[in-house]
């Protein structure tokens, strides 16, 4: 019996995710016969559900000092050659309805979905293929440089192989460490992996200490290695998330220091001495009640603080009770994981791929996109736009 043969590209992608799609759309338009194999069963799942099903698409703030990678200069060329303004220009020519919510954050005035079908539609209009429920099974370099796949769908032969997988958080929407077995394969290094922007959790005494405040929710400025970021704190059953904490998450490690000003923006200790002169008869916990939220401030009274009548605190005391407010230990014991995680740190070495094609360093031919690679954006749009930067100069380059 016959085998069947081999459906041959010049492209193969493998991932139809944000970077994959993109790299597809920018190769076919240049000509290129380019086909994208995924073993899900749908396209695009994480834009689908990014942003509350709004995907928040780009960040137009985007600066290469907004991602995290063991060679900060690796992503710059990408970034510069394929800014916000041009993915929001195919946004536009789409007529898909947009607003920024904070700091740069474009998100969908409808919905994700609007997103995928654009990058579907455009695929179409370049003429790149995609297929879905299509598992690999191998992948091997022929004597003559070209790659081999063998697939639940058959056999491909493609002159170029680009891998964009992503990495491996949230693993209910399919997300595996293929890229990276492949990668290690070629002959690639993996840098450590571990969840980023994810929800911290807590255990022991720490957790005991704010049973009973799940729901609160309060600005805080996060503190850990030299990073801060300002945004909002939400108390869970298990620990803490919300922005604030995500952000961070990426910089903290079990066993770091992790504070939090519980007064952003505002000086502690100024505040405390209005509070002594204006409220001299109230209880601390009285007039923190009035700025944090009041479980929040009731339980910092009972743990943290001694509350006593504003009066009867020493500026000593003050400038303890300061300490306390601006920076306030969070000791965590872990994180939600890959399970809740939005991105993955680590992945392939940048050091062997070239940042202007992600074309590896090792094997002709072979390119990584988009979050396989050891680049890792901050919360806010930035890790789509660095697959989009990422999938257009390898599409460029294919």
């Amino acid at each position: 019996m016959q085998a069947t043969p081999a459906t041959h590209a010049d492209v193969l992608v493998v991932g139809a995710g944000a970077a994959g799609l993109m790299c597809a759309i920018t190769a076919a338009a240049r000509g290129r016969h380019v086909i994208v194999l995924d073993h899900a069963n749908k396209v695009g799942k994480k834009i689908l559900m990014s942003g509350g099903g709004r995907c928040n698409f780009t960040n137009t703030g985007t600066t290469p000092e907004n991602f995290i990678s063991a060679n900060p200069h690796f992503c710059k060329s990408a970034l510069a050659r394929y800014t916000p303004w041009h993915f929001i220009e195919m946004v536009e020519r789409h007529r898909i309805a947009y607003h920024e919510k904070e700091l740069g954050q474009l998100f969908c005035d409808v919905s994700s979905k609007l997103i995928v079908k654009m990058l579907m539609d455009e695929c179409a209009a370049a003429g790149a293929q995609v297929r879905t429920h299509c598992a690999i099974e191998r992948v091997t370099v022929e004597d003559d440089g070209t790659f081999a796949l063998a697939t639940s769908q058959g056999a491909f032969r493609g002159e170029r192989l680009v891998v964009a997988t992503g990495g491996l958080s949230i693993p209910a929407m399919g997300a595996t460490g293929f890229g990276y077995e492949l990668a290690r394969q070629f002959g690639h290094d993996v840098l450590p992996t571990r969840a980023g922007l994810v929800p911290l959790t807590l255990s022991g005494k720490h957790q005991e200490r704010m049973d009973g405040l799940s729901g609160v929710a309060m600005p805080v400025t996060a503190r850990c290695n030299g990073m801060a970021f300002s945004n909002s704190m939400l108390v869970t059953h298990r620990g803490v998330s919300g922005p604030a904490i995500l952000q961070i998450s990426s910089y903290w490690q079990p066993g770091d220091t992790l504070t939090l000003d519980l007064l952003p923006g505002r000086d502690a200790f100024e505040l405390l001495k209005q509070w002594q002169a204006e409220r001299p008869a109230a209880e601390l916990r009285t007039v923190l009640s009035d700025t944090l939220p009041r479980r929040f401030a009731q339980r910092l009274c009972e743990v943290w603080l001694p509350s006593r009548p504003m009066k009867q605190y020493t500026p000593a005391q003050l400038r303890e009770a300061t300490q306390v407010l601006s920076a306030w230990p969070l000791v965590a014991s872990g994180t939600e994981g890959y399970r809740t995680a939005e991105v993955t740190l680590g992945g392939v070495d940048t050091a062997e791929v070239s940042s202007s094609t992600m074309e590896s360093r090792r094997v002709p031919r072979l390119h990584f996109i988009g979050e396989v690679l050891d680049v890792t954006g901050w919360l806010g749009g930035y890790n789509f736009q660095w697959a989009w930067a990422s999938g257009h100069a390898a599409g460029q380059a294919v």
